[in-house]
């Protein structure tokens, strides 16, 4: 068995919101943490991760850049070979003035594709690009970021996000179904309403609705996500796959 030390975490869209959270979590628990983004917050967030002395450090990448995340390799370096969880949680949600998306009938094409390339095919191409070092080692934990809004209706999210969320979760099914042979855990984590910079976009009015379904009484934390996916990344996850854990207070109960 392994030590954390041992098993470098990839994150993506690790800048700021979930995907810091979910970085610094696995930090705190003894991981080195490859963070991963397009926006320059992300090596501010690295850094300080390295003055509460943990091991992180930062990278460019485009999700929905072929051509950037087939050179992850070269990008991690030596650290490539101690790759052992990878974390897909690069999103993005466009809104249109009044803090929702866009309606179907609003929405242009170029919207749609580009949500899709960043929050599924993204998904897609890291994961398919990070199998050759956890197959090798014969263990591994990829973990998707879905939503709320893949499992149940809304109001705020739109089409392209909800459509890219659901595909996720038959996706990570079927990456769990090839890769479970392999040592390879494959789960989605599925949010409900959080603070982060992506929720604080949407109007007080929409936000405040939204509470007020939320039966523990709350909004999340990108620390209510990351504890979740600290734990789908453990030992102790080691015959969980192809599931979703829904992390919203109750919002949603299937």
């Amino acid at each position: 068995m392994n030590a954390p030390e041992d098993r470098l975490a990839l994150v993506t869209g690790a800048a700021r919101g979930i995907g810091a959270g979910i970085a610094a979590k696995l930090a705190a628990n003894g991981h080195p943490v490859v963070l991963a983004d397009v926006i320059d917050e992300v090596e501010a967030t690295a850094a300080a991760l390295r003055a509460q002395g943990h091991e992180a450090r930062a990278i460019r990448l485009d999700v929905a850049d072929e051509q950037a995340v087939a050179a992850l390799p070269i990008a991690l370096g030596e650290d490539w070979q101690r790759l052992g969880i990878v974390v897909n949680n690069a999103g993005i949600s466009p809104k249109a003035t009044d803090g929702r998306a866009r309606k179907i009938r609003d929405m242009p094409a170029e919207e749609w594709r580009r949500v899709l390339a960043v929050n599924l095919t993204g998904a897609f191409l890291v994961s398919q690009a990070c199998l050759p070092p956890l197959r090798a080692r014969r263990w591994g934990r990829i973990i998707m970021l879905t939503s709320q809004a893949a499992r149940a209706k809304s109001q705020i999210a739109g089409a392209h996000y909800a459509a890219a969320k659901t595909g996720l979760m038959g996706f990570a099914r079927s990456l769990a179904v090839e890769c479970g042979p392999d040592g390879i855990t494959v789960n989605c984590i599925a949010p409900g309403r959080i603070d982060t910079p992506m929720a604080r976009g949407t109007t007080d009015a929409a936000n405040a609705a939204f509470l007020a379904q939320v039966p523990v009484g709350r909004v999340g934390t990108p620390a209510d996500v990351a504890e979740v996916a600290a734990f789908l990344a453990s030992d102790a996850a080691a015959y969980l796959t192809g599931g979703t854990i829904d992390v919203g207070g109750g919002s949603f109960m299937p």
